[in-house]
């Protein structure tokens, strides 16, 4: 069958837009390579040019730097048009990117949606503002415990607001009437007073005095202490 039909030949693939680009730039600096080999050369007949004089080898000099001008001309143009290449080459290169870079962009974003979908069927706008109202119930009742747990079992219910009111102007005007602003129940009582109505005795004062009697019996020392007899000294 290969003999009557033939083998089908095998087809390369289309080289990829970096590898036309690395090809590019590799001839772009083998021509660069030959311009500064031609400029190197310019340059010696430049010096050659200065140390000849007018006539025949001097104009032999020139017609050699002529034609490596030439070439160097035909190779910077080489070099421009490769430049060119690369540039277009470098801006499909990006926009095949960026197309890339779009499409998982949008991958990225189907999959990140299906998964939200997934999620918003689990999560419902009318169980939310149900339980947002139960706590708000919740804290109302809290407040009216505490408020209930906090209220005094001492002060009644009914006290009327005005009479208390009432009665601290009275309470005022008592202060501003009587002596220095202050009411006599409230002024503090004073030591004279307190003296005069306890009337309590003094108390007493020195050495209370000793019977004549024992006074005659034993006698102070210098030091004011009873004298130990000598009797009783000596043993």
């Amino acid at each position: 069958m290969r003999r009557v039909f033939g083998v089908k030949k095998q087809t390369e693939p289309p080289p990829s837009i970096q590898d036309a680009s690395d090809r590019i730039n590799k001839r772009g600096d083998t021509v660069e390579e030959k311009i500064k080999k031609l400029d190197a050369e310019l340059a010696r007949y430049k010096e050659q040019l200065k140390k000849t004089r007018p006539g025949p080898a001097q104009e032999a000099v020139k017609a050699r730097a002529m034609r490596v001008l030439k070439q160097k001309r035909m190779y910077e143009g080489q070099r421009d048009m490769l430049y060119n290449q690369t540039y277009n080459l470098d801006q499909v290169s990006f926009a095949a990117e960026g197309i890339k870079d779009a499409q998982q962009t949008m991958s990225a974003l189907k999959s990140a949606n299906k998964e939200l979908k997934g999620m918003m069927k689990t999560v419902k706008i009318q169980d939310i503002d149900n339980l947002q109202d139960e706590m708000m119930d919740l804290m109302d009742v809290s407040n009216e415990i505490q408020e209930s747990l906090g209220r005094s079992y001492s002060v009644p219910d009914d006290i009327d607001e005005d009479e208390l009111l009432g009665e601290l102007d009275a309470l005022e005007a008592d202060m501003e009437t009587e002596g220095e602003g202050v009411p006599s129940y409230l002024q503090p009582d004073k030591e004279s007073d307190l003296d005069a109505e306890l009337s309590l005795p003094s108390a007493p004062t020195g050495h209370a005095p000793m019977p004549a009697g024992r006074a005659n019996l034993q006698a102070d020392d210098e030091l004011g202490l009873p004298a130990v007899p000598r009797a009783s000294i000596r043993g």
